[in-house]
């Protein structure tokens, strides 16, 4: 564990593992530790970096202004830190924008991407069905317990929630967010705006020939499968797959299935890059 300083901001990072570096970059409200599943799944074979977002968790103060430009950049400093010129890129929702950034700004510093529950255009996350009008009123008024359910229900598919204890699971998934699932960090709404102000749609078809893999989950009501789908038909030679029994915090309530497609799809992008100029010369020898 470590934290680097950047444009303002102590980013907390955490490191584990050997082998190819692989970059986590997490979505809305969410800490770097959401994503200890991926971790514990790819850290035999691969190295992993996972942060706090700025101004979320221990990386405070937020210090720059909130955008998706933004956290790309603090990615890439963190990628310098490690003594890294490039890296497996995984994003879930506002972190699957962000390394679409990355890659595009940086197409040299990406080895591959791994784009879960996240689309190319954030104002059709942002703007209001009457289903996220009524999931998203519910999350923020009403009692704790009632926030704290209402919250299970926007990122857990139904089949999960059916029959469970609710405040138990709500006690469960708050251990891995690190708060209260009735709360929201304040860096929240910052966050959603700069969600909504980013559109890599235009731009999808330079990610062209990186190895690219987006994964969309059934029962997502935030990045809905019609986005995914989109997103993968945008970057020419993209791998879409569709998860059922499905939502939006798949990487948490059903790890087993997204660690499973990471590592196909990171073996495989590893397996298809050339061959280092010192590996050719050891070869050749």
């Amino acid at each position: 564990m470590g934290s680097s300083e950047h444009r303002g901001c102590h980013l907390a990072w955490e490191v584990s593992g050997e082998g190819p570096p692989v970059l986590l970059v997490q979505g809305v409200g969410a800490p770097g530790a959401t994503w200890r599943p991926q971790v514990e799944a790819l850290q035999a074979g691969w190295r992993c970096l996972r942060f706090d977002n700025r101004g979320l968790g221990a990386s405070q103060p937020a210090g720059a202004a909130i955008s998706v430009e933004q956290m790309a950049e603090d990615a890439l400093a963190l990628m310098d830190a490690q003594g890294w010129d490039s890296a497996h890129l995984v994003g879930h929702s506002l972190g699957g924008l962000v390394v679409q950034h990355l890659a595009l700004v940086a197409r040299a510093r990406a080895r591959s991407l791994a784009l879960l529950c996240t689309f190319a255009r954030g104002r059709e996350v942002t703007r209001l069905t009457p289903r996220m009008l009524w999931l998203g009123t519910r999350a923020r008024v009403g009692t704790r317990g009632m926030r704290r359910r209402a919250f299970l229900e926007l990122i857990l598919p139904p089949e999960l929630l059916r029959g469970a204890d609710r405040d138990a699971l709500a006690a469960r998934l708050g251990s891995v967010f690190g708060r209260d699932l009735a709360d929201q960090p304040p860096v929240v709404g910052a966050q959603l705006e700069a969600l909504g102000r980013y559109d890599a749609t235009p731009r999808l078809g330079e990610l062209a020939g990186l190895p690219t893999l987006v994964v969309s989950a059934a029962h997502d009501p935030i990045a809905r499968p019609a986005l995914g789908r989109a997103l993968a038909a945008g970057i020419p030679g993209a791998r879409y797959v569709e998860l059922p029994a499905a939502s939006h915090a798949v990487p948490v309530h059903d790890p087993a299935r997204v660690n499973a497609l990471l590592l196909e799809h990171l073996r495989a992008a590893a397996a298809a890059e050339p061959p280092s100029p010192s590996a050719a010369v050891t070869s050749s020898a």
